[in-house]
């Protein structure tokens, strides 16, 4: 079984193992040897297991180059999940939060591991590829998950305050088009077609809920014994309380199918073009099952989760074009910016998803 497995800490993202020591036996009045590693994958917040004695705990901190710190608010993420965990089963529950930069550079916080599988890339467990009927399973698995998270009493579970809903749709889409400009480094001038069309055509806001915004197989951990059951879901950076579908069309934009362009399937974040798949349409109308929901402004939302999918790249891109990082994953992410544009553009002038 592939559990998740952490593995040696990728050049350039180090932590100075000295003064964290320190801070965490302060905090969290740990005993023992400490010992670090870092998660794989990943292309924002960076994930670290800290092992101190038998005792495993996960760090997590903005990206080093960081140039848009209210995407990567650890002190925002630790308290929605502060709040979260409490009243909904696969958010992990934190510890202890450092605004200190002195430390390691930047401000984190710490969390509880969880264990189980991450169904990330190609290289899927032999179960499920074998099994069509586990994959469906999962992918509504994964898309009933979401319903769940959106039919949350945000207001209950304390979190009331966390955004503001009114306007949450124009001002996404808005603050979209200006990151894209912000990071720009090639021109991709069907990236820019796309965000001017999602700029002229923002439909009326859905009823406010929590939405996660980044919602995906890879953000999501699996029952090592059952594949179809979710343990756990991560990296709650961009939470908040906006329009449902917004959300939704994030999640469909990452959902590459068989059958679209191979630029696209090279994107795949899980197990979205096994055999047995659902495809992007069908985990819609799922999704207006399990909720009650009419959706007919799903091929925007759609859209614009491609578009915000492009912008991330963007911004990734740039940190490694203008020096900030020396990863090598990031080296051709400005072809993958460019193939998203193309995309898009035709998802909204065939009016299909």
């Amino acid at each position: 079984m592939m559990l998740d497995q952490a593995g040696p800490v990728r050049s350039g993202e180090n932590l100075d193992l000295r003064r964290l020591e320190k801070w965490l036996r302060l905090h969290l009045a740990v005993k023992g040897p400490l010992s670090i590693e870092q998660f794989p994958s990943g292309h924002s917040n960076l994930t670290y297991l800290i092992r101190v004695g038998d005792e495993d705990f996960v760090l997590r901190r903005p990206p080093f180059g960081n140039q848009v710190q209210s995407a990567h608010d650890m002190g925002r993420e630790y308290r929605v999940l502060s709040r979260l965990c409490e009243v909904y089963a696969p958010a992990p529950r934190p510890y202890v939060y450092c605004e200190d930069t002195n430390i390691i550079g930047d401000e984190f916080y710490i969390m509880e591991r969880r264990h189980g599988v991450v169904l990330r890339g190609n290289n899927m467990p032999k179960q499920l590829v074998s099994d069509p009927d586990a994959v469906r399973r999962s992918g509504l698995s994964l898309i009933d998950n979401l319903a769940a998270l959106h039919a949350l009493d945000f207001k209950a579970a304390g979190l009331g305050d966390f955004g503001k809903p009114a306007g949450y749709t124009e001002r996404q889409v808005t603050g979209w088009n200006e990151r894209y400009d912000k990071a720009k480094t090639d021109r991709c001038p069907e990236v820019e077609q796309l965000g001017q069309w999602l700029q002229k055509t923002i439909p009326p806001d859905s009823s406010p809920t929590l939405v996660h915004n980044d919602y995906k197989y890879d953000n999501v951990m699996v029952s090592a014994s059952d594949l179809t059951t979710i343990v756990a879901v991560f990296d709650w950076e961009m939470a908040t309380i906006g329009n449902p579908l917004m959300d939704l069309g994030t999640s469909l934009s990452y959902w590459i199918q068989a059958d679209d362009p191979e630029d696209i399937r090279k994107l795949a974040f899980g197990p979205t073009m096994l055999p047995g798949s659902p495809s992007r349409q069908e985990l819609a109308t799922r999704y207006a099952e399990v909720t009650d929901t009419a959706l007919p402004e799903m091929l925007y939302y759609y859209c614009f989760g491609i578009f915000k999918l492009a912008v991330i790249l963007q911004q990734i891109y740039a940190r490694y074009a203008r020096g900030v990082t020396k990863d090598a994953r990031f080296a051709g992410m400005n072809s993958e910016v460019a193939a998203l544009g193309r995309f898009g553009i035709s998802a909204a002038e065939s009016a299909q998803y």
